[in-house]
């Protein structure tokens, strides 16, 4: 069978990486830079709890065409590059393939549909922190599998990600489990404001009370909407607010697990910030202020978090917990 990572930054490298060091050829497709680097260097792939894996040998091309005959595509491109992927591989792929959108955000898996209708396109969803430390190192810094919708279609590649040790959680509805992974997410621009990894953030009571006033916002609109969050973790998504500005001594003994992630981690939205790219902001806390519109309400923490990452693309700061709670408070 022939396996397709599309978009292969962070994420794409490391969920394509795994598959191929327990013996998945695997094609990677991606920019020219991470070609270079992965040229040179190879993978090199760790997590939190002490796998270290390399593969010396790295199939990377850099155009579509590589995607043609492919069996199974992971797309994993930025949201805002849903569109153009799926263009270029309505272009190539073949009926019948299976397509995963490894992706933030909620509406990537219809945004491909849309273009893919002859192939299975499947929504999913990837919960833990990968950490791209350069020169081909990717770290998995925080727990968890993957996520899919439920379908037969992945039935001849769950042995090679169980092999990989990534199994699928198949689910019979994704949304839920999406949204959740999203109430997580809103506290990528923090992060990303903060300018700090995310264990240090997360120790720290004014950055998590900024965390609390998005999720709580957010799940108020959930509410509205009619969307039940799904339960990721220990704690179901609606107590998470009052976990967050619990007093950092009793927040250390409550939820240390939350403060069990590599000190090195960070978020996705820091690193774009880092490199000058685009964030994607807009398919994160953006989502909920489009949702809250829809609705008619409004949701000014989030909106307020999506001014202050699009100013920071252009004009980089970093925040300290209570500077950045006044000014959502405000």
């Amino acid at each position: 069978m022939k396996i397709v990572v599309y978009g292969a930054g962070g994420i794409g490298c490391y969920v394509g990486g795994r598959l191929a060091a327990s013996g998945t050829a695997v094609t990677f497709v991606g920019r020219q830079r991470m070609a270079d680097e992965l040229g040179a260097h190879g993978l090199h792939l760790t997590d939190y709890l002490g796998a270290d894996l390399r593969v010396s040998d790295v199939d990377f091309e850099t155009t579509p065409d590589a995607a043609t005959g492919a069996d199974l595509v992971l797309v994993t491109v930025k949201s805002a590059a849903t569109e153009g992927a799926a263009a270029e591989l309505a272009a190539v792929l073949k009926p019948g393939a299976v397509v995963v959108s490894f992706q933030n955000g909620v509406r990537n898996g219809e945004l491909l549909r849309l273009r893919l209708t002859e192939q299975i396109v499947v929504a999913g969803m990837v919960p833990f922190n990968v950490l791209n430390r350069g020169a081909g190192v990717f770290h998995q810094g925080t727990e968890g599998a993957l996520d899919v919708q439920r379908d037969a279609a992945l039935a001849p590649y769950v042995e090679a990600f169980q092999w990989a040790g990534l199994p699928l959680t198949q689910h019979d509805d994704i949304l839920p489990v999406q949204w959740a992974k999203l109430l997580l997410n809103l506290n990528n621009p923090i992060n990303a404001l903060s300018n700090v990894p995310l264990r240090d953030e997360l120790s720290q009571r004014a950055y998590r009370r900024c965390l609390a006033a998005a999720q709580a916002e957010t799940l108020g609109i959930l509410e509205i909407a009619g969307i039940e969050p799904a339960q990721l973790l220990a704690v179901p998504m609606h107590r998470f607010p009052a976990i967050l500005r619990l007093p950092d001594f009793l927040f250390r003994r409550l939820a240390s697990k939350m403060l069990a992630i590599d000190p090195l981690a960070r978020t996705s939205m820091w690193e774009d910030l880092e490199a000058g790219r685009p964030t994607e902001i807009d398919y994160l806390n953006g989502e909920v202020v489009r949702l809250a519109e829809s609705l008619g309400r409004s949701a000014p923490v989030n909106e307020r978090l999506v001014e202050l990452i699009r100013a920071a693309e252009t004009d980089r700061r970093a925040w300290s917990g209570a500077e950045l709670l006044r000014e959502l408070q405000r």
